[in-house]
């Protein structure tokens, strides 16, 4: 009589970092097919950064002096990019939202999972709706006059910082979502994003401004990002543009992070 050798299954065992950038990434994976599945999102990935480019740079960019020899289209891209940033961050507040007031976080705690990678799978599936909205730009771009002066280094250098802010207002974004009592109220507080790429020197020179707003307008973490890309772009000197991005882009991610999450584990504490 043959004798049948049994083998006993063990459970795999991996550190708490896999399982959490394991668990990120199914819900990451889960927020992208609602991007795919939702045609708004999905055209608002694809076709807004392009509506972006043709609206500042046929509609604005001829009534518009940039008091430098670069064409419009060379100085605005870089607070295109930027916009669309903000733009597409603003997703994340209401997605949160939209978890936490529909009952999938409860059906979400019953799981053996990392509760922390249900905030970080919006923030990382914006952030690479962004990264593919700026592609997406970039050839925009091209074929409509964009001609940058940057080499390989100073091309990563500035996606890299566009994705730098992408991930810090995504985790401001988030928490706005967290504290809405309402998806239609995160919507409403979430516009308050766009004030500071209204008040930056996204699509006019920050010296065509009044002197009191220039004042806001030159010392925003947005206005920093914006002249860091627009400087690595065209090949311009940067100053302190990229070292005070970083600082102010970090820290926001610190604070909104820890203030994200503090408030998520009472909202979902027994």
């Amino acid at each position: 009589m043959a004798h049948v050798t049994t083998v006993a299954l063990r459970p795999q065992r991996h550190s708490r970092i896999y399982w959490l950038l394991r668990d990120t990434q199914i819900l990451s994976l889960r927020s992208l097919k609602h991007i795919k599945r939702e045609p708004d999102q999905l055209a608002g990935a694809v076709f807004q950064p392009i509506l972006l480019i043709v609206m500042f740079n046929f509609l604005f960019g001829g009534a518009i002096n940039t008091g430098s020899h670069e064409s419009y289209i060379n100085f605005v891209i870089a607070g295109i990019f930027i916009e669309n940033a903000v733009l597409t961050a603003i997703t994340a507040s209401t997605s949160t939202a939209t978890d936490m007031l529909t009952g999938v976080i409860d059906r979400f705690r019953t799981l053996p999972m990392h509760k922390s990678a249900i905030l970080t799978g919006h923030v990382v599936s914006t952030l690479f709706s962004v990264l593919v909205g700026t592609a997406v730009m970039i050839g925009a771009g091209f074929i409509f006059g964009f001609r940058p002066h940057a080499d390989f280094a100073s091309w990563l250098a500035a996606i890299g910082l566009t994705a730098l802010v992408t991930f810090g207002l995504s985790w401001v974004a988030v928490l706005i979502g967290l504290i809405g009592k309402s998806v239609e109220a995160v919507q409403q507080f979430g516009m308050i994003l766009i004030l500071p790429i209204i008040v930056s020197s996204a699509f006019v020179p920050t010296q065509t401004m009044p002197k009191w707003l220039q004042v806001f307008a030159n010392n925003q973490p947005i206005t920093q990002a914006i002249d860091a890309v627009r400087a690595l772009l065209l090949g311009q000197p940067v100053g302190d543009h990229v070292r005070l991005t970083l600082i102010w882009f970090v820290g926001i991610i610190v604070v909104a992070y820890i203030a994200a999450s503090v408030l998520f584990r009472r909202r979902t504490a027994d």
